[in-house]
């Protein structure tokens, strides 16, 4: 039977894992709201002012969800530790620190145990706190993803270390997170509140845009280690140095890592920042959807040049990636309009709730799906060619060889004259 973790019986279960003695005891805990929507996390304050943060899934007989998150953070940790030469790279100077610092797994019971960072802030809360976005972080997360990426792009070794499947699992494939809303089925009119329901009619009238996806899914291209989940929720950042580009940043929560798409994680990261814009909308029913856009409480304008120096860090770093991909950027465009959609239906199903400002989020989602060229310009205020301009000035592309179309000017038989 497995052990369901609590408030009453979590230091008796550290205790029995060796992680603390019973001298220690606890002089705090606190619930924490779930990173995943499917863990319990806990927070414990020792005796001797250390912290952990337990965490625990909750789905794991719910096969609606998907199993054996925590496995996948536990095997990200085990990667490191079994390559160092990867978690070297991974530490060259950037002030960004991978280690997910787990202390303990219990695979038996879906428990992760790791140290709790309370010197670092979320970035999300630094941002809503401080109403500032500097450049120095976002270059900072763009380099760190980049040789993330660039460090394991091909590597059988650690592809197949992250094809390691639970005991008594096995895998078929990779998990392919490029999926639009599932078909819908006549139980969600009991899950959804009414409201909602626009957003699945809506949804179902673009064809253009299930059509975008069904193309990303379609041209989806597991080549290397990616987190999968990399919102600002999910980055850490310490502020206790003087200067902004001294930070140093943790990238956290690694339960839905796998091999992947490396496209989809800056996308993804993309989108959480044009998160911050379409939340701070002024949206009213008699206002046009393009003037909501530009009354935003947080521009745009504001955000691009944090996502811009993202983009081009990113790149710097990998400057490979847009010649094994052409349309890297595009694609890019397309899985941040994806992940906004994704966002909208985490919102439904956390919140329970679906309002204008969605709909606005919706629309600007089609855009980046089905448009990706002309968004590029709408989201950064710039062209793709002036985002690369600095990266190409650096590194020199090669250009495709195209195929010579000559006329031949001799005859495949020699023919001798006078024959």
């Amino acid at each position: 039977m497995v052990l369901s973790l609590s408030s009453h019986n979590v230091m008796q279960y550290l205790q029995d894992a060796g992680l603390c003695n019973s001298e220690d005891g606890a002089s705090d805990q606190s619930e924490l709201p779930g990173s995943s929507k499917n863990n319990f996390n806990l927070v414990v304050t020792l005796a001797d002012n250390r912290q952990l943060l337990i965490k625990q899934e909750r789905n794991i007989n719910n096969y609606d969800a998907a199993p054996h998150e925590l496995f996948q953070e536990w095997l990200f940790h085990q990667l490191l530790q079994q390559f160092p030469v990867l978690g070297n790279i991974l530490a060259m100077p950037t002030a960004v620190n991978y280690a997910p610092l787990v202390v303990h797994f219990d695979e038996e019971n879906s428990i992760l145990v790791r140290n709790y960072l309370s010197e670092y802030v979320e970035l999300a809360t630094f941002y809503h706190n401080n109403e500032i976005f500097p450049q120095e972080i976002a270059c900072a997360i763009g380099t760190t993803l980049a040789r993330l990426h660039r460090a394991t792009y091909n590597r059988r070794e650690y592809q197949d270390f992250m094809a390691t499947a639970p005991q008594g699992e096995f895998r078929y494939g990779f998990y392919n997170p490029a999926q639009g809303v599932g078909s819908i089925e006549p139980e969600i009119f009991g899950s959804v509140p009414t409201d909602a329901l626009k957003f699945y009619v809506l949804y179902q009238q673009y064809e253009s845009l299930e059509s975008a996806i069904a193309d990303l899914a379609y041209d989806w291209n597991p080549c290397c280690l990616t987190h999968n989940d990399l919102k600002l929720n999910n980055i850490l950042v310490d502020f206790r140095r003087e200067k902004l580009d001294n930070c140093l940043v943790r990238l956290i929560d690694w339960e839905a890592c796998s091999w992947g798409d490396p496209a989809y994680d800056l996308g993804t990261l993309l989108a959480s920042y044009l998160g911050i814009w379409l939340k701070s909308l002024v949206v009213d029913p008699t206002i046009e959807l393009e003037e909501s856009l530009h009354l935003a409480l947080t521009p745009l304008e504001i955000l691009q040049p944090s996502m811009i120096a993202l983009v081009r860090a990113y790149v710097n770093a990998f400057p490979m990636i847009l010649e094994y991909r052409r349309d890297f950027i595009l694609r890019v465009i397309q899985f941040a309009g994806l992940a906004l959609i994704h966002q909208i239906q985490d919102t439904i199903t956390c919140w329970k709730y679906f309002n204008n400002a969605d709909i606005c989020m919706l629309q600007v989602a089609k855009s980046l799906l089905t448009m990706p060229e002309q968004a590029i310009l709408t989201i950064f205020g710039i062209s793709e060619s002036e985002i690369l301009n600095s990266v190409s000035k650096i590194h020199k592309f090669r250009k495709p060889v195209k195929e010579q179309q000559l006329v031949p000017i001799y005859y495949e038989k020699t023919r001798l004259r006078g024959c």
